[in-house]
């Protein structure tokens, strides 16, 4: 009896400066921004704080830049994760299928991952620009248009720019998750299949992405969360230009917190986007498990 209560005792003094750090720098930060949505909280009433109850919300939800910034967030998930997901499968799938230099294969497609986003950023910025590396093989080398074009300068131009390099960036990251996937599936199914004459499409659709469910589902969701984080790559091309038209619902929300000082309002925002989140995650499981 004693010995079971020292180790429990144990494991407490074990998990006790894990869980302080924890609350310290997560659980104390939500609460306090919970709390700062419901305050006029700026510049001006930092020391003075008045109770203001929804208004914060309210502002957001009627705040027309805030409808660009989510419909933009929306498309860029709407557009990169599946981008990312089918590349990333393929790729997978291609290179579950070799059986040379499987590994080099890997570290190949893996190193976009590895890559700063704001050094990847910056040279996909330099390409893309007006007077970029792009416009000036078109133009200087190649001859196929007379003029350069303003690829960052209109908004679904740069936010394309920023998808583009957000589905490059992910192909990785789901070729290692999908190709773990590949490798569980039982090859006695296949050896089954293939003395039925079924195909190498068949094989796909019936075995292999079944088969698959699970990590289906966590690659979704974890995309999609990454998707409405977006921030670093909106950033550096384009920096919300023109006039906050291709700001991202994280970019909308640094500009108020750090350039307007508006906090109460960027911490109903962050708030406003968690529910959305943690809505879309409900309907993607929900969805899962009714094709089970």
């Amino acid at each position: 009896m004693k010995t079971s209560k020292t180790g429990k005792f144990q494991i407490v003094l074990l998990l006790l400066p894990g869980l302080l750090l924890f609350s310290v720098f997560t659980i104390y930060p939500i609460i306090k921004l919970f709390l700062m949505s419901f305050f006029e909280w700026d510049f001006g009433s930092i020391f003075g704080q008045h109770f203001i109850g929804l208004k914060n919300y309210r502002d957001v939800l009627s705040d027309g830049y805030f409808r660009i910034s989510f419909t933009n967030t929306l498309v860029y998930t709407i557009v990169t994760v599946p981008g990312q997901m089918i590349l990333g499968f393929l790729t997978a799938y291609l290179i579950n299928q070799v059986t040379r230099f499987k590994v080099g294969y890997r570290v190949l497609y893996y190193l976009p991952v590895i890559t700063s986003w704001v050094i990847a950023s910056l040279v996909f910025k330099y390409v893309f620009n007006t007077e970029g590396l792009l416009n000036y093989f078109l133009v200087k080398v190649i001859h196929l248009i007379p003029q350069n074009i303003r690829w960052l300068d209109t908004r679904w131009s740069g936010l394309l720019i920023a998808m583009f390099l957000g589905i490059w960036k992910g192909i990785g990251w789901n070729m290692v998750v999908f190709l773990a996937a590949l490798q569980m599936v039982p090859a006695d199914l296949y050896e089954a299949a293939s003395i039925d004459g079924a195909g190498a499409v068949k094989k796909l659709f019936h075995i292999t992405l079944p088969s698959m469910k699970g990590t289906i589902l966590f690659a979704l969701v974890m995309l999609t969360i990454g998707g409405f984080n977006v921030f670093t790559s909106v950033k550096m091309i384009t920096g919300g230009e023109p006039g906050h038209q291709t700001d991202v619902v994280l970019t909308w929300m640094y500009y108020k917190a750090f350039s307007t000082g508006s906090f109460g309002y960027s911490a109903a925002l962050s708030f406003i986007i968690t529910v959305v989140l943690a809505m879309l995650a409900l309907v993607q499981f929900k969805m899962m498990q009714q094709k089970e």
